[in-house]
């Protein structure tokens, strides 16, 4: 798996010790029954819809910057919330869903596990790991989400309706890249593209990164977000996994 750890794990972390914190359903919405447990992925008595302290005061501000944005044509009236599709995740979740993606992929593609070519798995590896990080347990090198510092969001309205984004959380294609559709000329195509640009704008607004490929990942002090920072001497993550 050594080939597939990606270019944010050298940033070295210095865990400020930050707790784990339940998210507060009084302000934010969450996407409930939760996807991945309900696949049978092994959370155990952990909750996905946990973050660090400081995290989640980030994005109670990211909602309140939400409840102040105007509203164009398309959202007049709405209220919006921010609705939390995956927060909290243990390596043995993230092992779990790097398998469940392969086999899903496989299927996708009409092939068997047991009759694949070397160069065929590799290539399918390469396809989950484009989205999916290392599950490793190795402390230096933790899954965004193992350390309580990512989240996959979208945005809801009153009736917990999602805004069209113009593709699904988790889907395995360039969809996926924040800026996919920037310079679409369909109209329904731009309206994906104002709605990222709402979502980014609040959690950019509030401190947190996007992951360059994954429209709904943001994170605040884990090594990703370090690496995406404005390069500076001697920066550190300070959210390690939990």
């Amino acid at each position: 798996m050594a080939a597939f750890l990606k270019p944010y794990q050298s940033i070295p972390i210095q865990e400020n010790g930050e707790p784990l914190c339940p998210l507060p359903t009084d302000r934010l919405r969450l996407c409930l029954p939760h996807p991945y447990q309900s696949l049978g992925a092994p959370y155990g008595d952990r909750s996905p819809f946990y973050l660090r302290s400081g995290v989640v005061d980030r994005l109670l501000r990211a909602q309140a910057y939400l409840e102040r944005e105007p509203r164009p044509a398309h959202l007049a009236g709405e209220p919006l919330f921010l609705e939390i599709f995956d927060a909290y995740r243990p390596v043995a979740v993230q092992q779990f869903m790097v398998d469940h993606t392969f086999q899903t992929l496989l299927q996708e593609q009409g092939l068997n596990a047991t009759t694949l070519a070397p160069a065929q798995r590799t290539q399918i590896q390469e396809q989950v790991h484009q989205f999916w990080a290392v599950p490793s347990p190795d402390p230096a090198l933790p899954p965004p989400h193992s350390t309580g510092a990512a989240v996959d969001l979208t945005i809801v309205n009153g009736a917990g309706s999602p805004l069209e984004m113009g593709s699904p959380i988790d889907e395995c294609s360039p969809r996926s890249y924040p800026d996919h559709f920037a310079t679409a000329t369909q109209e329904t195509e731009q309206r994906y593209h104002f709605n990222r640009l709402l979502l980014r704008r609040v959690m950019t607004q509030a401190g947190f990164s996007n992951h360059p490929q994954e429209w709904w990942h943001f994170s605040y002090g884990d090594q990703l977000w370090a690496w995406l920072q404005t390069p500076q001497e001697g920066i550190c993550a300070c959210y390690g996994g939990v």
